[in-house]
């Protein structure tokens, strides 16, 4: 049997470029995609015979394009309807026993004499060329993610079993030399193992109100595995019917000469902070040369600005590699000029600065032949933090390059079914982006997700908070036990790939042990070190809760071995602002919020795609019926009930779905607003707040800022507001209106203004007040409005503006507030009109871009106004505004950009569809410069 190399041996970072350029053909990284599957219920071959290049089957094999789970693949060649819409779910068995017997979904499987099909492997099968040039190449066969277990064959030979490829999160790098046909047909036959406990899921969320879910199940036994432990259902996913067993990321086959490179770790410092006039890189390698005899080659190292123009650095290095053995190389800026770079131009954080990335290059050759060639893109930058106790709680702070960056975010949950794809990641992370988050955080019950994720986060200059696989609910904490996963050496296979696969990207920012939870201390202690050891140039903490407190004598943070001072728990329920402006000024566990969140219910544009059949049970609350709750509404967590019967007392009983869903979004504004604006007049005394979620696993109508189908609520623009860098906002806790900075820059002089009108839009009292700033990083408060307020009786608009010294809007907000919390007066607003001018349109190489500007000829206040981008009758999503849901005072104007990927168009120029809440809609034309 050949040698099986774990990424953690001789991986090939494989993160930015899965392609070499074209003078560089003698290395080359073909991806294998199409595949063909089945079950080996129905194929009595072994991986020997169905590896040969003349195989042929008497039995119907599915086309799947790999990556592929093998539910997917099922899906896509019609077997089984798709589990993300409706009920369809419940059409198809699960891999648990007994829950089939409980559901009936025995009735459902494709195998004839398999109630259970997702019990036996499956086969994945594909053929490829390999030139005859390449006769006497080094190949290896890279892949970079299976779930459960795998064994692979190749032309009749087995490359590798099933116990040395196990777990979800490591890759697997073979070496198949031996085994390839230079100049003639190959055959590839994997044979994919389920997990080796399926997991018993809870109840299913069947009903549109239902009880607490039990996350994990009710044993939480998912937990044995190294998987994605939410597959066996939470209360935001149902369970996913195979796990996702499979071939759930990218497979490739690479050819190289007799000498690879492998483990590349770029280490970059700033030695001199503050100053960061200087930065010091140091790179280590292994190359292994993989020929009998010892090779003498040169090293080539070459460093160029990815995205920002400067000039590339290049130096060479000659080196020995003895046969059959690997050699370190350590090279670093102690001794090689060429790693120090002056004037570096630094990656920063979202909202901190730009994130500029660099690309180096790394080509191993031995005389005029190019053994081996890789590159990826890094950033310069570093990471620390720090933790302090505040009143008996420990609050942790983060710094990038010597900065202290309040952290503003939320949880990253996987698809359910694992099929984001490049553009996928590219569309999420720019809706972060504009969003105004700068944290995303990696749920501890999902998966670490792929490449093509961390590149996006990089792009995008999104933190990365990464949990490890480890959940409260499987690991004993809440339920499960501390004993699993059961094969503790898989556990740490996959911890020491992820490591090494990822620990060179600039966004990943903080390391944790888990999720509300931590693993028994033989595996914690593991992986605490291999974090130090594989790592090193960020921190790590105990868990992603100060609640789940570590046993006596265990250590704790790294570097200071303090608790992790963050702290989840909620609430995840709807709020009043008022509530998070007492839970902020508290402190207690809000010196540091990782988890809190609200039911958000997405707008009517998705609404009827989340829930295809759109008919009220009358038995329910308005406009609900048991779909809603396998959509999450069931969850007890987020108490869609409530959700509903606050938003009926506040801004009365809706009559139709448009109105239920436009209601909703007041509720959506006020919450998230509450959140981010609770925590923003906090700004220097917390260490930041994050969302219970930012994203969605399916269609979902709960915890989400944008949905499934990449359409943002009104809550996420309540955060895009709230978060931006500089920001005027209106103070709950004491009728305050405060300017928050969160740059490291002074403001300069500002103007501030602040008009509250009466609900028939008549101006009660004007303010202004110049000469407001900060010099640094805080919060200012520059009005107070609390007699102004108490001397309306009614309902009122408060119109806050912040301008620069030129008279440039820099913020803009308002808010609808009652002493009584009743704003049914909204439901008889007398009408606005708002026209549009496009005062720029913009046409690049992959988006589009038009910048617009609303104004409201009337002497009404134009309230929550709502702009779509449209094309060919539908929204386009994503589409990214710098500013929705907005109100304008009567005669104000707001100017706001629109951008959209070009792919995304339909090849037509789009049009914006104009709604308001007191406006007449109308459609604008939009130019196409």
């Amino acid at each position: 049997m050949k040698k099986l190399f774990y990424a953690a041996a001789f991986g090939i970072l494989l993160n930015a470029l899965l392609t070499v350029p074209a003078f560089s053909q003698q290395v080359k990284q073909v991806k294998l995609t199409n595949f063909d599957l089945q079950s080996s219920s129905l194929i009595k071959e072994n991986g020997a015979e169905l590896s040969g290049t003349k195989y042929h089957s008497g039995v119907y094999w599915f086309p799947v394009k790999v990556p592929s789970t093998v539910l997917t693949g099922l899906v896509a060649n019609k077997i089984y309807t798709d589990p993300y819409q409706g009920l369809n779910n419940m059409l198809i068995p699960d891999a648990s026993d007994q829950f089939n017997k409980e559901y009936n979904l025995e009735q459902y499987s494709h195998l004839p004499n398999d109630p259970n099909p997702w019990k036996k492997p499956y086969w994945y099968r594909t053929t490829f060329k390999v030139p005859a040039a390449d006769k006497g190449k080094f190949f290896q066969l890279i892949f970079k993610g299976i779930n459960y277990r795998a064994a692979v064959w190749v032309n009749g030979k087995q490359i590798a079993d099933s116990t040395q490829m196990a777990g979800m999160f490591a890759e697997h790098n073979l070496d198949v030399s031996a085994a390839i046909i230079a100049g003639g047909d190959n055959a590839l036959a994997v044979k994919i193992y389920p997990l080796d406990y399926p997991g018993y899921p809870a109840k299913e969320q069947l009903k549109a109100l239902g009880p607490f879910y039990e996350n994990g199940g009710p044993t939480g036994d998912i937990g044995k595995n190294v998987t994605m432990l939410c597959s066996a259902g939470w209360d935001w996913i149902p369970p996913v019917r195979d796990r996702n067993m499979g071939i759930w990321q990218p497979v490739f086959l690479r050819t190289t000469g007799g000498v690879t490179i492998g483990r590349p770790k770029l280490v970059t410092d700033l030695p001199k902070l503050p100053d960061t006039s200087v930065a010091k890189l140091s790179l280590n390698l292994t190359l292994s040369n993989h020929s009998n005899s010892a090779n003498t080659g040169k090293l080539t190292i070459s460093i160029k600005p990815e995205n920002f123009t400067g000039a590339p650095v290049q130096f060479t290095q000659s080196i020995t590699v003895p046969a059959n053995a690997g050699k370190v190389v350590a090279l670093s800026g102690d001794n090689i000029g060429q790693l120090i770079i002056k004037q570096p131009k630094l990656w920063w954080p979202n909202g901190y600065g730009r994130a500029n990335l660099y690309r180096i290059r790394l080509q191993y050759a031995s005389g005029t032949a190019i053994s081996d060639d890789t590159t990826f893109v890094f950033g310069i930058r570093t990471v620390s933090s720090k933790a302090e106790t505040v009143n008996g709680f420990v609050r942790r702070k983060f710094f990038v390059n010597g900065q202290n960056v309040h952290l503003v975010g939320g949880a990253w949950v996987p698809d359910m079914m694992v099929n984001r794809d490049s553009g996928r990641y590219d569309y999420e992370m720019h809706l972060c982006r504009n969003a105004n988050v700068n944290l995303v955080r990696i749920w501890g019950g999902g998966v670490t997700e792929p490449d093509a994720f961390w590149n996006a986060a990089d792009k995008y200059g999104q933190m990365v908070w990464s949990d490890f696989w480890i959940t409260g609910d499987t690991q004993g904490e809440f339920k499960g036990s501390p004993d699993w996963p059961l094969e503790g050496n898989v556990f740490i296979n996959n911890v020491e790939s992820t490591i090494i696969r990822i620990r060179n990207h600039p966004s990943l920012l903080v390391w944790t042990g888990g999720n509300e939870g931590h693993a028994r201390k033989e595996l914690y202690d593991v992986m605490r070190n291999d974090i130090i050891t594989l790592d090193g140039t960020r921190p790590f903490i105990p868990s992603s809760s100060g609640f789940a407190k570590l046993p006596e004598g265990w250590k704790g943070s790294w570097p200071d071995d303090m608790p992790s001072g963050v702290y989840s728990g909620g609430p995840y329920e709807w709020k009043d602002p008022k509530d998070y402006y007492a839970l902020a000024n508290a402190g207690k566990d809000w010196v540091f919020k990782d988890e809190t969140g609200l039911p958000s219910q997405p707008p009517y544009t998705t609404l009827k795609r989340i829930i295809p059949n759109l008919v009220w049970d009358t038995k329910l609350p308005f406009p609900l019926n048991d779909s809603w709750g396998y959509h999450d509404a069931a969850t007890g967590a987020g108490r869609y009930d409530k959700y509903i019967n606050e938003m009926v007392s506040r801004y009365g009983q809706p009559k139709t779905m448009v109105e239920f869903s436009d209601k909703m979004q007041l509720m959506n504004d006020n919450g998230y607003r509450g959140i981010f604006e609770a925590d923003g007049h906090k700004l220097n005394e917390t260490g930041g707040v994050m969302l219970w979620k930012l994203n969605a696993a399916l269609p979902s109508v709960i915890w989400q800022i944008y949905d499934w189908y990449l359409e943002p609520n009104a809550g996420y623009y309540a955060m895009q507001s709230a978060c931006e860098p500089l920001h005027i906002q209106y103070n709950y806790d004491n009728s305050s209106v405060a300017v928050i900075n969160r740059m490291h820059k002074a403001t300069g002089s500002l103007t501030a203004t602040a008009d509250v009108y009466d609900v028939d839009s008549k101006l009660i009292k004007s303010i202004k007040v110049a000469h407001v700033g900060l010099a640094q990083t805080g919060v200012q408060e520059v009005v107070q409005l609390k007699d102004v307020l108490a001397g309306n009786k009614g309902m009122s608009f408060v119109v806050l503006n912040l301008k620069d010294a030129a008279g440039k809007v820099l913020s803009h907000n308002v808010y609808w507030l009652s002493a009584t919390d009743d704003f049914n007066a909204l439901n008889t607003l007398k009408a606005a009109t708002v026209t549009a001018k496009v005062i720029k349109a913009e046409k690049g190489a992959s988006e589009n871009k038009w910048t617009i500007t609303f104004g409201n000829t009337s002497d009404k206040v134009a309230f929550f106004v709502r702009p779509q981008l449209m094309s060919n009758g539908d929204e386009v999503m994503p589409s990214y505004w710098t500013g929705n849901y907005f109100s304008l005072a009567p005669h104000e104007s707001i100017t706001v950009s629109v951008s959209a990927p070009i792919a995304k168009l339909g090849g037509k120029t789009p049009t914006v569809l104009l709604e308001g809440w007191n406006l007449q809609k109308q459609v604008i034309t939009l130019p196409v410069k």
